[in-house]
């Protein structure tokens, strides 16, 4: 069986990324992991973060020996890629960071809103990604952690109304604020994008990094000649792993079931 490709993240955010990359790249098995013992990653200090994320990617590469390692995660991205690519040299690796380039080229009233986690937003790579590719143009940065928490304990699945009643307030500031593009800097904010949609209108543009993230994967992939072949019988099931000593939550099933995978839990972890 062909080694799989690792996403990671501190829950389920990164899913939705997982999910663009399988569709668009079928011959591939992935191994989803959703740190939940670590949840969430966006208040943690720089140093802590780096050192945990460390030791959980030696964990994740001794068990399934994976190919090529998404970070499927705005704020481990922004914070630990750097150290990751440095302790895991022979592992090539692909980053999320907001999509703050296509939001600044497009601005017509030269001003855009990033809403992501603490750790995100307060990161300098935002500020000089913006001033590299639109240095006019205005950048204000909210920090949303009551959006993650939302998302991670159900709010994937929250009707319309409660998605929106969390939504619109975040809307509305970077309306009033004057900005035309709104970048989603988390990745559990892909699971309210339909929400985000509606309530901007066509005043406002929404942008995410999804599909970026998948091409510069396969092109990884393409490019170190460890794409699996096209040819071959189509790979087992991919796995979600949650870390965490505790049972899962019966979402846990459920998720892993709307995306195909299954669920394991890492060494360590119980079955309910």
């Amino acid at each position: 069986m062909d080694r799989p490709v690792l996403f990671l993240d501190s829950g389920i955010g990164g899913l939705p990324y997982a999910r663009h990359f399988l569709r668009h790249n079928p011959g591939e098995r992935v191994v989803y992991t959703a740190d939940r013992a670590n949840f969430p990653y966006g208040p943690k200090d720089r140093a802590v973060l780096e050192r945990l994320l460390v030791t959980l990617v030696g964990r994740l590469t001794a068990e399934f020996d994976p190919k090529l390692a998404v970070v499927a995660c705005n704020a481990a991205s922004v914070t630990a890629l750097a150290a990751l690519r440095a302790e895991f040299p022979g592992l090539p690796w692909v980053g999320t960071v907001p999509a703050v380039k296509p939001a600044v080229a497009a601005s017509r009233t030269r001003h855009i809103g990033v809403l992501g986690t603490q750790r995100t937003v307060d990161d300098p790579y935002i500020g000089a990604l913006a001033a590299r590719f639109g240095a006019d143009c205005a950048v204000s940065r909210i920090a949303a952690p009551d959006l993650v928490n939302f998302v991670e304990n159900g709010g994937d699945t929250a009707s319309p109304g409660e998605q929106r009643r969390v939504v619109e307030p975040y809307v509305e500031e970077f309306r009033r604020r004057g900005a035309d593009g709104i970048v989603l800097g988390c990745t559990h904010f892909l699971f309210l994008l339909d929400c985000f949609t509606a309530a901007t209108g066509n005043g406002i543009r929404i942008y995410h990094s999804v599909e970026g993230v998948s091409r510069r994967a396969a092109a990884l992939l393409d490019a170190k000649g460890i794409r699996a072949d096209r040819a071959s019988p189509a790979p087992e099931r991919g796995l979600l792993v949650l870390t965490g000593t505790a049972a899962p939550e019966a979402r846990w099933e459920t998720r892993a079931e709307a995306f195909g995978l299954t669920l394991h839990l890492l060494e360590g972890g119980k079955r309910p």
